[in-house]
């Protein structure tokens, strides 16, 4: 089974409580969001691998390490997963970006790819699914299954907030893929809205209804 990662660093913990705020609006919302994401990075690629390399610096030669040859994309599912890209470009400005779109059929509630737009080398890369949110894992689940399909082989996933139920489904159906979240909440609603969750998280970052 994939392993669950929760970051309880405490600034992304303080970040997250901001976050969930109703009065917080969708400038500062967009912003902390962002940030969020960049933190969360640092553990998502903890166990990218390092070689060794000599660089001279003012004083002398200098043994150090650099990331070994790491080809980074990251796959957005649309539309909330937008707002955690840039926060992760900073920290890694050369992974490139793919999109995936979904949307729920009304008659079968199965997700429904409408667009899907990924790196030529997918199969080279280290993959980061990136969405706020994780509640039914339903489309989580299908984006994966996209991917897999087009070729991926090394696939993360990773979240704001998570419901348990989406947490199961997505290890029932990709048992490969580890998952890192900053919180697990408590259940889902008749809705399928996280409880407590932070409400719509793509509504609240583009300032729609």
């Amino acid at each position: 089974m994939a392993k669950l990662q929760v970051l309880d660093h405490p600034l992304i913990q303080h970040k997250l409580s901001l976050i969930r705020d109703e009065k917080t609006g969708s400038k500062e919302f967009r912003e902390l969001v962002e940030e969020v994401a960049m933190l969360m990075a640092y553990e998502v690629t903890r166990d990218f691998p390092l070689q060794e390399v000599e660089v001279q610096t003012p004083v002398a030669v200098a043994k150090t390490k650099v990331i070994s040859g790491r080809k980074v994309g990251l796959v957005p599912i649309l539309r909330a997963g937008l707002g955690m890209v840039d926060g992760m470009l900073r920290l890694i400005p050369a992974a490139k970006v793919g999109h995936v779109g979904l949307y729920r059929d009304p008659e079968t509630l199965s997700p429904v790819e409408y667009y899907c737009k990924l790196p030529s080398d997918i199969a080279e890369r280290d993959l980061i699914v990136i969405d706020p949110m994780l509640a039914t894992g339903g489309s989580a689940s299908a984006a994966i299954t996209f991917l897999k399909e087009r070729g991926a082989k090394n696939i993360k996933l990773m979240c704001l907030i998570a419901a348990p139920e989406g947490i199961k489904a997505v290890q029932n159906a990709h048992a490969d893929v580890d998952i890192f979240v900053a919180a697990v909440d408590e259940c889902l609603n008749d809705h399928g809205y996280i409880i407590p969750g932070l409400g719509d998280a793509g509504d609240r970052l583009f300032g729609t209804k």
